[in-house]
């Protein structure tokens, strides 16, 4: 089983969703004057209202409503910034996140609640003095909560999570069971399951290839030749195989059937939930 280690300088495309979700979970009143702004951005960038029509993001733009969503097309980026300088959310290209609740407590604590749709965001948190005050992200499969660290988050096609810790703690929860994922360790989440026991952080894109061969006598509607595919990557990270996004079983194998290119090239990604990312280009024999 070859491990391809070849780099190459593709371009990533994810399958965005061009729907807007409703807000996940119970939407909340935003009580006091809470966003999230623009502070950067590349590539192409939308930014979907709660009430309005959909756009192109500009720096500066701000997210403030429950139920406001960005979304970042291929070899897009953008970084977002808390208010009252709390710390940075930077998104990764082909993600998409929610404002699922922006609110201040009676007591002066500040509430935000985001919800990854699918892709990769990674957050600096700064440390919060106010015991009121909490930032969660949630995923189709849990809710991981901080109070001042450096962690990711990567979501894929089927919901699974990824949760990547570089500095300070983050505590996830599903099911009714949380663990702690300590500076330098990760878990992943399985929607409907509880989140793995904590390992070391690998923050590790690579690629195993078990299966690279073409399909006797197959095609598809359009006559072109099949190609089967099949790997293994860290069930943590996100892969796509011919820019698409693939789904991970609990040990990270992959397989996929796609079209053979006319220069039996096929593209695959990799990115880890702190943002790494590796490409590759697989000569079909």
């Amino acid at each position: 089983m070859p491990k391809v280690r070849r780099s190459v300088f593709l371009s990533l495309l994810l399958g965005v969703s061009v729907g807007v979700p409703a807000a996940h979970g119970q939407s909340r009143t935003i009580r006091g004057d809470r966003w999230l702004t623009i502070a950067a951005l590349s590539g192409s960038v939308e930014i979907v209202p709660y009430q309005g029509q959909r756009r192109q993001a500009r720096i500066g733009d701000r997210l403030s409503h429950v139920g406001d969503v960005l979304i970042t097309g291929p070899d897009a980026s953008v970084r977002l910034e808390v208010d009252l300088a709390t710390g940075f959310v930077s998104m990764a290209q082909n993600s998409q996140l929610q404002i699922r609740t922006l609110s201040v407590t009676d007591t002066g604590g500040r509430i935000t609640e985001l919800f990854v749709v699918q892709g990769q965001v990674r957050l600096r948190i700064r440390p919060l003095t106010n015991p009121a005050t909490r930032i969660e992200i949630y995923t189709p499969a849990g809710v991981s909560g901080v109070r001042g660290t450096e962690f990711g988050v990567t979501v894929g096609p089927d919901g699974q999570t990824g949760v990547a810790t570089l500095e300070g703690r983050v505590i996830s929860s599903a099911q009714g069971q949380t663990v702690s994922v300590d500076a330098l360790q990760q878990t992943t989440m399985r929607v409907g399951e509880p989140p793995t026991p904590p390992a070391p952080l690998r923050d590790d894109p690579d690629l195993l290839i078990e299966i690279l061969s073409p399909l006797p006598d197959s095609r598809d509607e359009q006559g072109r030749a099949l190609v089967q595919v099949a790997g293994y990557t860290d069930p943590a990270n996100l892969l796509t195989v011919d820019y698409e996004s693939q789904i991970l079983s609990r040990n990270g194998r992959f397989e996929v059937t796609v079209p053979l290119p006319e220069n039996r090239r096929i593209s695959v990604s990799i990115t880890t939930p702190l943002g790494t990312n590796q490409q590759y280009e697989l000569v079909v024999p």
